[in-house]
């Protein structure tokens, strides 16, 4: 059976430097602006449009054919897709897996994600490689750049923007370990990835997710083993409550492992600044050298900020000596931080890539271990501060299928 038909709808991009692609409307009819970055991954679309961390922001994909496997239920990183729009060059016509529940077509526009296909993809990204991130429109309803234009450049800024709270999930959550329970850890949504505390579960690990407004209290409420900050979209500059319950938490000892947005957190939370990248880092092809073992792992990436840390020697800290732990081998930008005490014992670690990757690459996965070996090592009678209630906050929702990045009551 040929593939239906699809109508052509013409549809405008403009760039906040002026620069305009033509091209047809894609997923959702309107218009719609963010800031315009670009992913190097050549499959796990749908991982990435679920991800919370591209709230805000117009993804172009690199790989010219977006859409193949279609979409379906089981992949999702969360329960809606983030991102502000969706740049394609030749979309799939017609999905071709067994698993494919609906096109990505028909996805975008039920979500009202605003989108646009048939467009050079790759001299787009060789202008944001050259030019930077910068804010985007898309619209099929205006047909003046100019008048596209002037919105876009009235539209905000990634820099300065606090999002945690906006991808966040309302209520607390727990994800019971599978099998055996060996240790409580409290997670703070800034956006966390559906397969976060599914790899901890495997490790057997009682996951209890907390919205990203938690103060230290909520944390120790659940009396933990260890604490964990997950990726999250955002100026982590602008962000100041989460940096005082995880100084709290370095106070007391509690372990600590940290992803993307909780790497950047870290940083700030032992004294170092950070900054935004020219385009950032954003795929599934990105080397990382391990410092602390000496291998290299190709990792996946969805970052526009890092931590401004000295690549050599250590920094005396109030909590403990920090180092970094892991670099970028493109461009030496930080990609982990160590912590430990004046002994060298290991006291909390983050990364800036995501070792929980879906659909891949798993070269890192083995940092949930560290993590792991951290608590056991690390062990100790951490509980809640004395005027936090004996038990975990009322009205908790248990089970691995607990609803994940609930913001706005739909997602």
């Amino acid at each position: 059976m040929p593939a239906p038909a699809r109508a052509h709808t013409p549809a405008l991009l403009v760039l906040e430097d002026g620069r305009t692609f033509r091209g047809d409307s894609y997923g959702a009819p309107g218009e719609t602006f963010g800031e315009a970055v670009f992913s190097t991954g050549m499959s796990g679309y749908q991982e990435t449009l679920t991800d919370p961390s591209y709230h805000r922001q117009v993804v172009v994909m690199t790989a010219p054919h977006v859409g193949n496997t279609g979409m379906n239920d089981e992949d999702p990183e969360s329960s809606r897709i983030w991102v502000a729009g969706y740049v394609v060059r030749d979309p799939a016509r017609r999905p071709s897996s067994w698993r494919s529940q609906r096109s990505l077509d028909d996805a975008l526009r039920d979500q009202g994600v605003v989108g646009i296909s048939g467009i050079d993809t790759r001299a787009l990204t060789r202008h944001l490689r050259d030019r930077g991130a910068m804010r985007v429109g898309i619209s099929s309803t205006e047909t003046s750049p100019d008048a596209l234009l002037q919105r876009v450049r009235e539209s905000s800024q990634m820099s300065g923007a606090n999002l945690s709270d906006e991808v966040s999930t309302n209520e607390a959550y727990v994800v019971p370990a599978a099998g055996e329970k060996r240790f409580t850890v409290a997670a703070l949504d800034l956006g966390i990835k559906a397969n976060t505390p599914r790899m901890m579960a495997q490790r057997g690990i009682e996951t209890h997710v907390l919205p990203a407004t938690a103060s230290l209290d909520d944390v120790l409420a659940t009396q933990p083993d260890g604490l964990f900050f997950s990726n999250g979209p955002g100026d982590p500059a602008a962000t100041t409550s989460q940096v005082e319950v995880l100084q709290g938490a370095l106070e007391r000892g509690l372990p600590y492992f940290g992803i993307c947005f909780g790497n950047q957190l870290f940083g700030r939370a032992l004294g170092f600044g950070t900054y935004k990248l020219t385009y950032g880092h954003r795929g599934i092809n990105q080397p990382v050298m391990d410092r602390t073992t000496g291998k290299v792992e190709v990792t996946a990436h969805n970052h526009g900020f890092a931590v401004d840390a000295p690549l050599d020697g250590s920094t005396p800290t109030p909590f403990g000596v920090a180092t970094v732990s892991h670099v970028c081998l493109n461009d030496d930008v930080v990609e982990g931080l160590e912590l430990r005490d004046d002994a060298g014992t290991l006291k909390a670690f983050s990364v800036q890539y995501h070792p929980e990757a879906a659909a891949g690459p798993h070269d890192a996965a083995y940092l949930f271990d560290r993590f792991v070996s951290l608590i056991e090592e690390g062990r100790s009678p951490v509980t809640r501060s004395p005027e936090a209630p004996a038990d975990p906050s009322p009205g908790l929702v248990t089970g691995a299928g607990a609803p994940s990045s609930t913001t706005g009551g739909d997602a």
